[in-house]
């Protein structure tokens, strides 16, 4: 089995995905990295030797720049790129400021996910996720996609576009206040003694069932009521009250995706990916496993560090599943919907768990109110028309910004000559827009 790693947060994933790979799933698979840099190369190849050499079921790890070389004949590629640094994340807020500061222009739609701001993000991905594909095409047609890029319903349905079966990883909703811990917590419990069931779109889940694990007692009221108290914040419980349903994760995530919120401001300076101190610290546990191996015990007090910080997102899990028709429920999954969620489009893209007999799906409908389901598909299509524009098609990027609820109250006409400035400002990445015309990108 070959594996094919691609994007810059590869590296902070890959602690967790070789202890899948290797100690859970006891799978000999040969691991290719794309890795331009050649110190961090070796960093990776010295890290993967030592977890190679503790599991001791053979296998090898590769870095390298040659992205040929790094698919050809993969089975599985997992692509955990975004190209949503904070530079061009200060990019899009700029241009979407205003003239003074009595003017605030557009600052609600510099978002990271939604609105104008995550179309932007969108596009850049496309940009990416065309060459890509497009040499997977060539190199390793029939594999599996795992995306982990974000907007994840968008990334996932690029490759989905492109010819590939494609599943994608969203956020999960385990951890935060307002997380499964956090749900937890205020019912006095902890996670371990809780079974949830959450389901929606990527970045825009929702409680659908959480029981007692002891006694299979129901929770939801309990859920009910202190969404209806406001114990979970002034967004959850407005949602509650309007859609009869608690969102659940990074809420600030599902506000992204809907008409502005009173009580909602987008973060001014969000993080993204690993925070400088972050990486300091992976890189020194990863150079210490790589140089004393993980039957030393400073070598696996490292280890231990690293698996300490690891997202509950398995890629690998997933991955092999698929290819070794398992059978298994993994949650949080996004993939095209195939009935799961009947009241909305088959075309859409949804997160839910999925539950595989031998590799295959086996469809649980979930049902939701219908307010919920009405918004829930409108989030939907503006998803998958934002992907195929991003693939290069200039029709679609119009009626994205047409029907996208985060746009709403807004003159869309305007919006259309905003975006296409915006595609203007990045056109040095944006190469699936080589043609656009200065006055008019329509």
């Amino acid at each position: 089995m070959k594996i094919a790693l691609i994007g810059q947060n590869i590296a902070p994933l890959l602690p967790s995905m070789l202890t899948d790979l290797l100690q859970v799933s006891k799978q000999r698979a040969d691991l290719f990295i794309e890795e331009n840099n050649s110190a961090m190369q070796d960093l990776l190849v010295g890290y993967g030797r030592a977890c190679l050499e503790k599991a001791g079921i053979g296998g090898s790890i590769q870095a390298t720049a040659r992205r040929q070389e790094v698919l050809s004949r993969a089975d599985l590629v997992i692509y955990a790129g975004d190209l949503m640094a904070s530079s061009r994340f200060q990019q899009d807020r700029e241009a979407l400021s205003g003239i003074d500061e009595n003017d605030e222009g557009l600052l609600d739609q510099a978002r990271v996910n939604g609105g104008i701001g995550g179309l932007m993000h969108t596009l850049r991905q496309g940009s990416v996720i065309l060459a890509l594909g497009e040499e997977m095409q060539r190199e390793c047609p029939g594999a599996i996609v795992i995306s982990m890029g974000d907007p994840v319903a968008r990334t996932t349905e690029m490759f989905s576009r492109m010819g590939f079966t494609s599943y994608g990883l969203a956020s999960s909703v385990l951890r935060g206040p307002t997380g499964l811990d956090g749900f937890a917590e205020k019912l006095g419990t902890k996670l371990e003694n809780i079974d949830a069931v959450t389901a929606g779109l990527p970045d825009f889940a929702f409680l659908y069932s959480i029981r007692d694990k002891e006694t299979q007692q129901s929770l939801m009221n309990e859920v009910y009521s202190l969404a209806s108290d406001g114990v979970f914040g002034r967004l959850i419980q407005r949602w509650y009250r309007l859609y009869e349903a608690v969102a659940v994760g990074r809420v600030t995530g599902h506000a992204e995706l809907m008409p502005a919120q009173e009580d909602f401001i987008p973060e001014e300076k969000p993080d993204f990916g690993e925070s400088v101190v972050h990486r300091k610290d992976r890189i020194l546990h990863m150079n210490k496993v790589g140089e004393k191996g993980l039957n030393d015990p400073d070598g696996m007090i490292s280890q231990l560090m690293l698996l300490s910080r690891t997202s509950p997102l398995r890629p690998i899990r997933l991955g092999l599943a698929l290819l070794r028709h398992e059978s298994m429920i993994i949650p949080e999954v996004t993939r095209r919907n195939s009935g799961t969620i009947p009241g909305l489009s088959p075309s859409a893209f949804i997160c839910a768990p999925l539950h595989l007999e031998n590799g295959k799906e086996i469809i649980e409908p979930l049902s939701f109110p219908g307010p919920l389901l009405d918004l829930m598909g409108d989030i939907a299509e503006t998803a998958s028309l934002a992907a195929q524009a991003a693939l290069g098609d200039r029709g679609l990027l119009r009626e994205c910004i047409e029907v996208d609820p985060a746009l709403a109250g807004l003159d869309r006409l305007y919006l259309q000559d905003v975006a296409s400035a915006m595609i203007r400002m990045h056109s040095d990445i944006l190469s699936q827009f080589p043609d656009e015309e200065e006055d008019d990108l329509w």
